[in-house]
Formats: structure tokens, sequence, C-alpha cells
């Protein structure tokens, strides 16, 4: 059963998945053909945390999945997206290091007054969102297979033929925050990019 709401509709707080992710490899361009994130490759067994001021996309796609990794299964709600656009995006991970202790990489790019960050055939993996957020003509309940809005269900995917999606033609995000597994897209221009790495926790929130 297909569920169609036209118009902008604001859901505060909603937890959808959007936000992108900046992972380690997108430091240095990462530029991956046809933006295809298959959830049956390994992904490492930490996630990492991301916030935003702001996320405006068009063509979105929402829909669950599985992630493999040594750690185990990790279900996710993967978005989809044909562009996007983030003002003041910050991401961060904790790794635990041998007798050192906790380090940590922080990403920083698209601040405000600058360039944004921008992306495109972009895919994300997370389990948990705050965000304020607007829809423009979203459609709920539609099946992931026979969504028409976003970039389609990524290659490779772990999902149920027939399973629930959403899309929608237009998203707003603000005051992001975001725990997610992994990112992928066809191209990721970080604007301003920053990187530190220090010893201990210092994560994005």
């Amino acid at each position: 059963m297909e569920s169609v709401a036209r118009g902008g509709t604001r859901w505060k707080r909603f937890a959808v998945v959007m936000v992108p992710s900046v992972a380690a490899t997108a430091a240095i361009g990462v530029a991956l053909s046809q933006g295809a994130l298959a959830a049956s490759f390994s992904v490492s067994g930490q996630q990492f945390k991301v916030t935003a001021d702001q996320l405006d996309g068009t063509g979105f796609v929402q829909y669950g999945a599985l992630d493999s990794g040594k750690s185990g299964n990790h279900p996710v709600a993967v978005v989809g997206l044909e562009s996007a656009k983030i003002t003041n995006l910050c991401q961060s991970v904790v790794v635990p290091v041998p007798v050192f202790g906790d380090v940590s990489m922080t990403l920083k790019a698209g601040a405000k007054g600058g360039p944004r960050v921008e992306a495109k055939k972009l895919y994300i993996d997370a389990d948990d969102l705050q965000a304020d957020a607007t829809f423009t003509n979203v459609d709920i309940g539609v099946s992931v297979d026979r969504t028409t809005k976003g970039p389609g269900p990524s290659k490779g995917d772990k999902y149920a033929p027939d399973s629930f999606a959403q899309q929608a033609d237009k998203v707003r995000f603000t005051d992001v925050k975001q725990r997610a597994w992994a990112t992928t897209a066809g191209t990721f221009k970080l604007s301003g990019l920053g990187m530190s790495v220090k010893k201990g926790k210092h994560e994005c929130y």
C-alpha cells in the first residue's frame, strides 16, 4: 500500500537517517563509480558521529538494510540522494589504540559564510539521527523496488523485496546529529576541509 503526502511536510526531530557523513577516504576526495554502496561489503566495527547546521537534498529515498562486518550484522536505514549541499559539516571517529588509548579524528568542512559541501549519488548507512526535517512531495510506504524519486536501492544491498521505503522530491534537514556505519558517494566536494587528530575522546557531539 502506498501512502502519499503532497506539498511540504515538516517533522521535528524525525528519526529518519539522512545527513551525509565524511568517511576517512572522503578526506582525499572519494569518487566511487556509480556511488553504489553494497551492504554486503565489510564495514568497520566502529561507528562515527556527524553534525551539520543544514542539509538540502534532491531526489531522496530511504529503506532498511543490513550491513555486515567482523563485529556482526548491523541493521541500518539506508538513505540515497541524487544530490546534496551541506553547511558546517563535522565528522568524528574515536579509535582505540592499544597501549596509547583512545584517539579521535575529526573532519570539518563547509563552514558558515563559505562554499558548502556538495555530494552526488550519495548513500548513507546509519542507525540514529536527530534533526528538524522538511520534505517536499513525500511518498511514505512505497515498495523499495518501485521508488522513482531518488537514486534507487544501492547495488548489493540486503533488503526484502517489496519492503517499506519512502521517497521525496526534496528534503531539508537542520540542526543535525547522526550516528552512522558507512557512507559513499559518486562525488564528494569538501570545501574548506580541515582535519585534526587528538588523544582522548573529542566527538562532534
